[in-house]
């Protein structure tokens, strides 16, 4: 029996309710039932805020006995457990009817939503069967237990009120049984629902829930549709012409959106974004039959386009746990189909691998190989494996970034497990651990291999355990016993939209937390280091690109000789300090030896030298310096200009022999002394240019000796007479042109 509550005078309209079960709940056109409604709605409606969706949704007339059936399937599979002593209901372990198959997506997804639903609410739904008496006085097998729980939440959803059945339904008599036992028990049921909500201090079950859930059903509501465009067909500016066709208009951004329109995504140039109301108009148009725009979530966008950035024209790529064929295909597009191919290991399925070839063939995609062994199971060294440059990973996580994880399932081909997590709004520790295990293993193998240079790390997680703590957990591991550059963190290349990505682009990771716009994700690149002894110059890339005839038949300019010479004097002019004038006087003379050559007929009939003074190592001489004609044979003006030279050591005489007869300094000599020589040409300028015809070799004598004594004609400029280091306008224009 019901116990009904005594309603005092001032009951509201709950008392009333409970005070008479039978004549309240009884579903006929009354005051109470019609008022009990409209506040269950008015205050989801409120719940719920901008998204007026929901006010709009027809009357609900449930689903074909099918989707019952199929709902039961993924509830008896994902529902929750509890301890002996808690239990309410016993279901039982094999399925209560044999699964249907199903011929559209369309009834499939309504399936996981009912399972969903009756997930969430399961204490509740349990806690009315029981309170309404249902249970323990129905018998009814225990196998069709979950098929009891979907059906009384969409009873309840219906606000009882019977469900219309067409003819052409094909009927399952389990489904009609449970039904039947439903109806009679109406009254009651709606009554044990009521002090459920009086219990909880709710207007409908939907407050009930935790508020994580709940955030996540208001994100799920107004989450906008992503679709890639499929380059292979058609470029995204073709896509926005032929949109604009079809009486759509381009906005900025998802938040200007209004009834009919779209705007291309920030981070992805090929992804364009619609409001989530037109995805059944959108399905039926020529650009999504025709495999020329296709939904799936931005997450894997933004783990193609890393790829991306990371590789070059004939690098071959390895797809870990692509989920969605979707992936393979973006990734296809992105590529260069003749020089690159893109591996997907896992497939193991001959006729799954037929049927994904006509898929891939639909799309435009042909440089896809499909591998039949799991990722873990193929070794590092495999020869097929050889050109993989880039990895990219995306392992199996919890989800939680995601707001609605039934499109997540039936897009990625996920595990409907998932959605025992999302109806809690968290994952137990334990599981969380052994997912991050998993993960790391993964992470591990794909640095195992030595080929590769990048890694994309990519999950639809917010757990950090997922997250960095993986990622960071392997490169401090990095790779033991293969002789190669270790991985390093490298920030992925993605424009940074907001505040929060470019805070969390400091620790070099790219996040995305779950909003009304977008689902979560997180990102992550990692890069071998450069091997300092393999540096690559741009004439070796150069190279490289010629030999492959990239360069169109650009001949590449050789290094001439004059460079390497130039490189060889410059590393030579770093000389040790010590005795540093004595060297260079030995290359004056050295250069004075190779310009008198043309002179020497002139020189010998006009020079008149001087006696040299004697060193402090000669004996002095008693004789005051005598003048005297000489007749000086052609290349008598070196010896003469070694003997002023001070005699410090023998070692320098080597020095100066040594280096005289090098090929080098007699082929640097050649041009240059033909554009630059006679420097005293240029000494003398304005009124002085008249002594530009004063012959070479007497302004040399007169330079060099004027260190040691007087010239034999007087200089009127007092300028040529000063020493040699303090000469600062004939070294500024004349910069040593004897070295």
């Amino acid at each position: 029996m019901i116990e009904d509550p005594d309603p005092g005078p001032d009951s509201g309209p709950e008392g009333r309710m409970l005070s008479s079960p039978d004549d309240e709940l009884e579903y006929s056109p009354n005051s109470s039932q019609h008022d009990l409604s409209e506040l269950s709605a008015l205050e989801l409606s409120e719940e719920v805020g901008p998204n007026k969706s929901l006010l709009c949704q027809p009357e609900k007339s449930g689903y074909r006995d099918t989707v019952y059936v199929k709902a039961a399937h993924i509830f008896q599979g994902i529902r929750l457990d509890k301890a002996p002593d808690k239990v309410v209901l016993r279901y039982g372990e094999e399925p209560p009817i044999d699964l249907p198959d199903f011929e559209d997506e369309t009834n499939l997804r309504l399936s996981y939503e009912l399972a969903f639903s009756a997930l969430k609410y399961q204490d509740i739904l349990e806690n009315i069967l029981i309170d309404s008496c249902f249970y323990p006085n129905v018998s009814i097998p225990d196998a069709l237990t979950s098929l009891v729980v979907v059906m009384l939440y969409d009873f309840q959803d219906r606000k009882f009120q019977s469900r219309l059945i067409t003819d052409v339904e094909q009927s399952i008599s389990e489904v009609q049984e449970v039904e039947n036992l439903l109806n009679s028990f109406k009254t009651k049921l709606a009554a044990a629902l009521a002090r459920c909500r009086i219990k909880h201090d709710a207007l409908s079950i939907y407050h009930i829930l935790p508020e994580t859930v709940r955030k996540q059903e208001q994100r799920a509501s107004t989450l906008p549709l992503y679709a890639w465009v499929n380059t292979c067909k058609i470029s995204p500016e073709g896509i926005c012409d032929d949109l604009k066709k079809e009486g759509y208009t381009e906005v900025k951004s998802a938040l200007d959106f209004d009834c009919k329109s779209f705007c291309m995504d920030q981070h992805c140039s090929d992804v364009i974004i619609f409001p989530s109301h037109l995805k059944s108009e959108l399905l039926n148009i020529e650009l999504c039959t025709g495999y020329k725009l296709l939904f799936q979530d931005k997450s894997r966008s933004l783990a193609v386009h890393s790829v991306k950035t990371l590789l070059n024209m004939d690098d071959d790529i390895l797809l870990v746990n692509m989920g969605s064929w979707y992936t393979v295909a973006h990734m296809s597009t992105l590529t260069n189909q003749n020089t690159s191919k893109i591996y997907v290991c896992g497939v193991k399925s001959q006729v799954k691998d037929s049927e994904l070839q006509d898929l891939f063939t639909n799309m435009g995609c042909k440089n896809i190989e499909v591998l039949n062994e799991n990722f873990i199971d193929i070794e590092a060294k495999d020869q097929r494996l050889q050109k993989v440059k880039v990895i990219l990973l995306l392992p199996r996580c919890s989800g939680l970034g995601v707001s609605n994880p039934i499109e997540f399932i039936l897009n990625e081909n996920e595990d409907a497990d998932l959605l025992k997590d999302h109806s809690q709004g968290s994952i137990p520790k334990d599981k969380l651990h052994v997912l991050a295990e998993h993960q790391y293993e993964q992470l591990k193998h794909a640095m195992q291999f030595s080929k590769a240079q990048a890694i994309v790390y990519c999950t639809c997680s917010v757990c950090p355990e997922e997250n960095e703590v993986v990622v960071k957990k392997a490169l401090e591991l990095g790779v033991e016993g293969n002789k190669v550059q270790p991985y390093r963190l490298s920030p992925p290349v993605l424009p940074l939209c907001s505040a929060e990505e470019i805070h969390s682009s400091i620790d070099k990771f790219f996040k995305l937390e779950p909003s009304e716009i977008t689902n979560g994700c997180f990102l992550a690149v990692l890069t071998r280091e450069r091997d300092p002894s393999e540096t690559v110059s741009v004439k070796d890339v150069l190279a490289r690109a010629a030999a492959k005839g990239l360069l169109d038949g650009i001949e590449l300019a050789k290094t001439s000789k004059r460079e390497k010479k130039k490189k060889k004097s410059k590393t030579s002019l770093v000389k040790p300090s010590t005795n540093e004038g004595m060297s260079t006087q030995i290359k004056i003379a050295e250069f004075l030896n190779r310009e008198t050559k043309p002179h020497a007929k002139l020189s010998s009939e006009m020079l008149t030298a001087k006696a040299p003074a004697p060193q402090k190592s000669t004996a002095p001489s008693s004789s005051p310096p005598q003048k005297k004609l000489v007749k000086m044979p052609p290349n008598a003006l070196v010896p003469s200009l070694m003997k002023n030279l001070p005699s410090t050591s023998k070692g320098f005489e080597r020095q100066m022999i040594t280096m005289r007869p090098r090929p080098e300094d007699k082929m640097v000599a050649l041009k240059p002394v033909e554009i630059v020589l006679p420097p005293v040409m240029v000494t003398y300028s304005g009124a002085q240019a008249n002594r530009s015809q004063i012959p070479a070799p007497q302004f040399y004598y007169r330079w060099i000796g004027g260190k040691t004594g007087s010239l034999g004609a007087p200089s009127t400029s007092k300028k040529t007479e000063k020493p040699k280091e303090n000469l600062p306008s004939t070294a500024v224009r004349h910069p040593q042109p004897w070295l």
